[in-house]
């Protein structure tokens, strides 16, 4: 006896994983392992199959003697970044510090509004967003996402050196006063944003 449903409504699956193409399979399973913890569950000389949970994969790569790179991918429309979410503003700081001591550097950090954002480039120039949401809740962060005035000028954000932030929360700061501070502009870089994005503006609408 069948059970499925006749009913129309839409049935929602979560996001499982993301499979990329590469042509440095190698340097793409080590930087994966580097950054977010990584481990292949399955790797033959066309790909790998990565997590770093308990699924059976979150990221496949996929190689091919046929790929080529493209000096162009900036300005193409395609993926643009893959997001990994701390559950703690420590974890993310602390991630920071640990990836700088290994020659890891963001190419830029945000203060979204709902999200405190570093973005990485992996091997193949893909954009990895490493985030915590700034409400510790996603409905909450959702609903100031629909409704903030201040969003809605600047959905962007607000640039943040994150060297100043670790600084402030190593001074005592709370989570909530970053957040406050680094929306404020006070955590403000001195060098240039690099989205990843041609924009004029890095604080442009996308």
């Amino acid at each position: 006896m069948s059970h499925i449903s006749e009913d129309t409504a839409i049935i929602r699956p979560t996001l499982h994983h993301i499979n990329l193409k590469t042509t440095r399979l190698q340097e793409m399973i080590e930087w994966y392992g580097t950054v977010v913890g990584m481990k292949s569950n399955y790797h033959f000389p066309g790909g790998a199959w990565l997590t770093n949970d308990e699924a059976n994969h979150r990221l496949a790569l996929l190689t091919s003697p046929q790929l080529s790179e493209n000096p162009n991918k900036l300005i193409h429309t395609g993926l643009h970044h893959s997001a990994f979410e701390y559950t703690s503003i420590d974890d993310l700081l602390h991630t920071y510090t640990r990836l700088k001591g290994l020659g890891i550097e963001p190419h830029a950090c945000l203060d979204h509004g709902m999200t405190t954002s570093f973005y990485y480039e992996d091997p193949d120039g893909n954009s990895v967003e490493l985030q915590v949401d700034n409400f510790g809740n996603w409905q909450e962060s959702s609903e100031w996402m629909r409704t903030a005035p201040q969003f809605a000028a600047n959905p962007i954000g607000m640039p943040i050196d994150a060297d100043q932030m670790v600084a402030a929360r190593q001074a005592g700061a709370s989570f909530a006063e970053l957040h406050q501070r680094a929306y404020a502009g006070e955590f403000k870089p001195s060098g240039p944003l690099d989205l990843h994005v041609p924009l004029g503006d890095p604080r442009s609408p996308l």
